[in-house]
Parts: C-alpha cells; sequence; structure tokens
C-alpha cells in the first residue's frame, strides 16, 4: 500500500494519461473502421481491394511492430513532425481499425439482403442504404463484440511506454529508478487496469443480454 501512497501523483498522471491515449485511440479507430467496413461492402471494386488489403496488413502485423515504425521510422520520412503521443495514438487507431472493420462488416452481413434491395427499388444510393438502412440495424450485433476489440485496445495502450510516451504501462520504470518494489507497482497497475475495464466488461453483458432477448 506504501507504493501506492507515496506515488498517488504517478499513478493518477499515468492513468489519465492512459485513458486520454484509449479515448483518442477509440473514437479514431471507430470512425477510420466504419469507413473501412463501408469500402468493403461497396459497389467499387477499387474500394473493395483496397478494404481488404488495409485488413489483411494491419491484422496480420503485431501492435508492437506498428508502434515500432511509428516510433523510430516514421520520423525518418519527414512528413509531418508529430510528438510521441501523437504517434502512439495514431498507430493504435490504425492498428485497431482494422478489427473494427471486421467487427462492423460482419454485423452489415446480419442484415437481410432484402433491406438493401428495398432500399435501391426505392432510389437510395449506396451511401444513404448503408448509413440510413443497413448500419441503424447492425449496431445491436456490432456493439458486443467491439467492446471485446476496445479492451484489447486498452490493454495495447501499455505498449506505448515502450515509446517515451508515459502511461500506466511505464509506471514500474520510475519506481524501479526510486528504489520501490517493481512487483508491487506492478500489482497497483494491474489493479488499475481491472478497474477502467470491469465497466467495459459489465456493458458489454448487459447490451448482449438486452439485445439477444430482443432478437
Amino acid at each position: 500500500m506504501n507504493v501506492l501512497l507515496e506515488n498517488l501523483d504517478l499513478y493518477g498522471s499515468a492513468f489519465l494519461e492512459t485513458i486520454r491515449l484509449f479515448v483518442i485511440a477509440a473514437i479514431g479507430s471507430l470512425v477510420l473502421g466504419t469507413l473501412l467496413a463501408a469500402m468493403r461492402v461497396s459497389p467499387v471494386p477499387v474500394l473493395r481491394w483496397f478494404g481488404a488489403a488495409y485488413v489483411n496488413i494491419f491484422r496480420n502485423t503485431p501492435a508492437t511492430l506498428v508502434l515500432f515504425f511509428f516510433a523510430f521510422a516514421y520520423p525518418r520520412l519527414e512528413i509531418l513532425d508529430l510528438s510521441f503521443f501523437s504517434r502512439a495514438a495514431t498507430a493504435l487507431i490504425l492498428y485497431t481499425a482494422a478489427f473494427v472493420c471486421e467487427v462492423v462488416r460482419s454485423g452489415i452481413n446480419t442484415v437481410p439482403v432484402g433491406q438493401a434491395e428495398a432500399s435501391r427499388a426505392l432510389g437510395f444510393t449506396f451511401s444513404l442504404t448503408l448509413s440510413q438502412i443497413i448500419l441503424p440495424q447492425a449496431i445491436r450485433s456490432v456493439v458486443p463484440p467491439l467492446s471485446s476489440v476496445e479492451i484489447a485496445l486498452l490493454k495495447n495502450t501499455t505498449i506505448a511506454s515502450g515509446f517515451s510516451v508515459f502511461q500506466a504501462g511505464g509506471i514500474y520504470q520510475t519506481l524501479n529508478e526510486q528504489g520501490y518494489s517493481t512487483f508491487i507497482g506492478l500489482l497497483w497497475v494491474a489493479l488499475g487496469f481491472l478497474i477502467l475495464v470491469t465497466p467495459l466488461v459489465l456493458l458489454q453483458r448487459r447490451l448482449e443480454k438486452r439485445w439477444s432477448v430482443a432478437r
């Protein structure tokens, strides 16, 4: 307990940074993943090919490698000067969006084909059919698995500590430098993540229970 009480400021600032990184990456990956899912079901072959290629590349690449690229290789490209935090958020968004895309696409596939055919018969465009008819019906199917993706994203934020982004995953380094027990310090970090993940798990179970009955 002394490790926690004597380093409350350290734990507080680190977990706040973890939450900030998670929220930014979650919102960004949801937006990008939904756009990629729309590409994957698009009637335009080039968009379908791009969406499939993106998912295959990022889903088969370890998250550590993606973060490693943005931390050390990206600056050499000299495209845009970004902080370590921005590069970590970008890497997490690009990586997680591939998984969000597949979850959203699977939800789209649960909507009967007749719904799309009926909307096309009424003169709806592809974008209107997707946004007004398909996606609203697919939400019930995609929210529970999306919760699992976001929980994995929250855990993946710890990788950012290896790339100079100070958050919960990097607390042990500071404690180690100050002579505290790293093991005890990590136990408090694990408890902190348990507290952060529990609301997401409860939300996931509640939605699964509610919408499974509705179907």
